[in-house]
């Protein structure tokens, strides 16, 4: 794959630093876990000269019920505790996939790939700008997603409340117009008679129709020819049979072939008495063929209007019947509907009320936790809040008011409020939304607190950083690097990393480089052992040239571990 031709890696259960010279490979080893877990593949990912790649991972998925019973779902099994996916790309052909030796498609990955592995890459800062990303990292850490689910269905059932209701509440006549063309198309489809199958038992009989002279004259042909003529294949056989009959009784090695053709004048006529029905039964009708011709013309007209075929037609005429008694109880569907409308809404401001109690509370322990954290990887100046904001008027708030007399506040299918961070990194500085105020190495420190403190109930158990180092260094890398140790405790970490000061903090080290063999270049992964890793962090401190003063400094920061 790529510049990769064959590569294994096994990762440890803690931190695992994956560092090298830049264009030395490493996106590829990132980019081949997307491709894994559902990200789009293109054959320019093959590498030259090969018309196929694969990509292979075995993950322990241990007791995690949510991942089996998705499995299931899909007809996998998941048993023994390890997941096996492998990805195949063809040059020329549709990759394949398989999920525990089982065929799967892409969409299967897309799924399982949550509860897998959490890839953050320097793109993924900006989502943390996202209001959206705000309201689930809370909700996260306030254990509030079933809530959340919750008051989602109310609005989605307040949604579809109010859409029946607006088609209920159609004018008058608008409504009886809709009546005639609905009684009109489904008399029209009622009259038509349909039976399925029949247009294509019609133009088989048409078929007949319209060859019938010919089937006629070839059929009279053939039985002439087999039984009537003076001098038929049957006339022909009885007299062969006779002479056969003669020789064998000279030479008995007639006998079998005696018998072959005695089995053979049943057969000949049979299809001769065949033939002779056959012909009793051909119609030449213009008469019928019209009338044939005039149906196929009939269903072709009803086809066109209603459904590409008989099937569909008949589906289409049970749904107009529906659709036409909907509106003859619409009146009645009126009352209904805004009686459910005030019962649902009722259901939605208790669960909404319920989620905004917990998220609020939540919200204050949040911000300590955040603040506390905040020290560890250099922004112990910095503060963090939460803001609560109700939204703006909008038309469901207006449209419950005019269809149902129903008065609210603007709501949103998350709850009653939105949410959004608030941060300042020095001191004297007002709190302002992240989005205005936060750099890039302040936002990767952000994501990665984030993702500390709420790792045990939002992220699963690998977490895959791709250079989360870009535009920090110093005491702030190795303060990013103490905190992905801790994060690492519970969860299994990747990162791709260019500063020594996160690398030292490894449990497992690999270093990815090119090397050219027999005039092409391939991407290689080692483990480090010590001495492996005093080289590499002496490289990633002092570059190409390994000097004594930088192997000294690397070792001295493996010692102070």
């Amino acid at each position: 794959m790529a510049l990769v031709d064959s590569l294994r890696i096994e990762f440890d259960q803690g931190l695992n630093i994956l560092s090298g010279e830049t264009g030395s490979g490493k996106s590829i080893i990132i980019d081949s876990l997307g491709i894994l877990l559902g990200d789009r593949a293109t054959s320019d990912m093959i590498r030259s000269g090969s018309d196929k790649a694969f990509v292979e991972g075995i993950f322990e998925i241990g007791e995690n019920r949510p991942l089996v019973e998705l499995l299931a779902e899909a007809g996998i099994e998941a048993e023994g505790g390890d997941l096996i996916i492998r990805r195949e790309l063809g040059s020329s052909a549709r990759g394949r996939t398989f999920v525990n030796n089982r065929a799967a498609n892409v969409a299967l990955l897309r799924e399982i790939q949550p509860h897998l592995i959490d890839l953050h890459g320097q793109g993924d800062q900006q989502s943390l700008l996202s209001a959206e990303t705000h309201l689930n990292l809370l909700d996260a850490f306030a254990g509030t997603m079933q809530n959340r689910l919750k008051t989602n269905a109310a609005y989605d059932q307040i949604l579809k409340t109010i859409r029946d209701l607006e088609e209920s509440n159609r004018s008058e006549s608008e409504r009886l117009q809709a009546l005639d063309m609905l009684d009109f198309q489904i008399s029209e489809i009622e009259q038509a008679g349909l039976r399925v199958g029949e247009d294509a038992d019609l133009v088989a009989e048409r078929n007949l129709l319209v060859n019938a002279e010919k089937i006629a004259n070839l059929s009279v042909e053939s039985y002439a020819h087999l039984y009537e003529d003076d001098l038929s294949i049957l006339v022909r056989l009885g007299a062969t049979q006779k002479r056969l009959g003669d020789l064998s009784e000279i030479d008995s090695k007639f006998t079998p072939q005696l018998d072959q053709l005695l089995n053979i004048k049943p057969l000949l006529e049979d299809i001769a008495a065949f033939l002779r029905d056959y012909i009793d039964e051909i119609q030449v009708s213009p008469e019928r063929l019209k009338a044939v011709e005039d149906r196929i013309i009939e269903l072709d007209a009803i086809k066109r209007k209603y459904g590409k075929t008989i099937e569909e037609v008949l589906s289409n005429l049970e749904r107009l019947i529906e659709k036409r008694e909907s509106l003859l109880r619409s009146e009645e569907n009126a009352q209904t509907l805004t009686r459910n409308l005030t019962s649902i809404f009722k259901e939605f401001r208790s669960e909404a009320e319920r989620l905004s109690e917990l998220r609020r509370t939540a919200a204050k322990k949040f911000e300590k936790a955040i603040a506390r954290e905040l020290q560890d990887v250099a922004l112990g100046a910095g503060r963090f809040s939460i803001n609560f904001s109700l939204p703006q008027q909008n038309q469901i708030a207006e449209k419950m008011l005019q269809l149902a007399g129903i008065q609210t506040e603007p709501m949103r299918r998350s709850g009653l409020e939105s949410v959004e961070f608030y941060f300042s990194a020095n001191p004297g500085e007002e709190l302002k939304p992240i989005s205005s105020v936060a750099s890039g190495g302040e936002l990767s420190r952000l994501m990665l607190v984030l993702k500390t403190i709420t790792a045990p109930s939002l992220f699963p158990r690998s977490l895959i950083f791709d250079e989360i180092d870009a535009g920090i260094g110093g005491k702030v890398s190795d303060a990013v690097g103490s905190r992905l140790k801790k994060l690492s405790e519970t969860n299994q970490v990747l990162c791709v990393t260019h500063q020594s000061q996160i690398a030292r903090y490894a449990d497992a080290h690999f270093q990815v480089f090119k090397e050219v063999v027999a005039g092409r270049t391939i991407t290689r992964v080692a483990p480090l052992d010590t001495e492996g890793r005093i080289e590499e962090l002496a490289r990633m401190i002092g570059g190409a040239e390994i000097t004594p003063l930088a192997r000294k400094h690397a070792k001295e920061m493996l010692r102070s571990m």
